[in-house]
């Protein structure tokens, strides 16, 4: 996990999640929340590795002006609406 302010000086955790199932490709993916709201996840489904590790020393060493462009990314698309 890795804690990082947004440009509003709002507090966010920056984590990674596994998704079980046979295929260990593309396992562990993205997610963000809120620190005061944990309820409040966003997800970034696309951003995935296939080892715990890789993502975890992604995570570690991404700057916080990538993460916080991650949020923003992950914000748009969970409020964006569904076509269909």
């Amino acid at each position: 996990m890795r804690e990082f302010t947004d440009q509003e000086g709002r507090s966010w955790i920056a984590a990674v999640r596994e998704i079980q199932g046979p295929d260990y490709k593309g396992r562990w993916f993205f997610v963000m929340a809120p620190k005061d709201d944990a309820d409040s996840e966003v997800t970034l489904g696309d951003v995935r590795w296939n080892t715990e590790r890789t993502a975890r020393r992604t995570l570690e060493t991404m700057s916080v002006v990538e993460l916080r462009r991650r949020l923003r990314s992950a914000l748009g698309r969970a409020s964006a609406p569904v076509a269909g």
